[in-house]
């Protein structure tokens, strides 16, 4: 792809896996059914853009501006949020497999997770006020040294964190997760 200017275009069923997508940026753009696999996002801007049933898995993002960006039944495995520019960075997730992606000291602050997997993903270090994991499988994730001021993990599954390795205040959790917060302590829980 050659560097330009995109706006208001619909990429469809496009494989642009193993590639170096540079110098690229991208508004109010629709990317549906693309094969992103292995491909080098690095220094590209995405604003207000939404990929649907895409997969990135594996992509590099470095110094990559997310911004404003929708990702619905998307494979985004493995994914290293963290390297890409923090600037106006927000996405939500719907519907999205995240299993072994980070997102380490990265602003997530009223993200939406919707229905995702997110197994061995590493939050450490990361704001997640205010976020919402709806109906999303946590198992293996990790919290630590994060804020989750009024998070709600109420729907989710398989989540454990240190309470005292987090600030937690307002925290919405399920009872049936209690046991997981506890963890630490090797308590024989009835």
């Amino acid at each position: 792809m050659e560097a330009a200017l995109h706006q208001n275009k619909t990429f469809d069923t496009i494989d642009y896996s193993d590639q170096k997508l540079s110098d690229n940026e991208f508004i109010n753009c629709e990317f549906i059914n693309c094969n992103f696999s292995k491909s080098d996002f690095s220094y590209i801007d995405f604003l207000d853009c939404t990929f649907k049933n895409c997969n990135l898995s594996l992509s590099i993002l470095k110094n990559t501006g997310l911004k404003n960006i929708k990702f619905i039944g998307c494979k985004l495995m493995g994914l290293d949020f963290s390297s890409s520019n923090s600037f106006l960075f927000s996405m939500s997730f719907q519907d999205c497999l995240l299993d072994y992606s980070t997102f380490i000291y990265k602003k997530l602050k009223k993200t939406n997770f919707i229905d995702c997997s997110l197994k061995d993903v590493d939050f450490s270090n990361t704001d997640l006020s205010l976020t919402i994991f709806k109906n999303c499988d946590l198992a293996n994730a990790t919290f630590q040294d994060c804020i989750l001021e009024k998070t709600d993990f109420r729907t989710s599954r398989n989540y454990t964190f240190d309470p005292s390795e987090n600030k937690i205040k307002r925290t919405k959790v399920a009872h049936s997760a209690l046991a997981g917060l506890l963890e630490k302590f090797d308590l024989d829980i009835e």
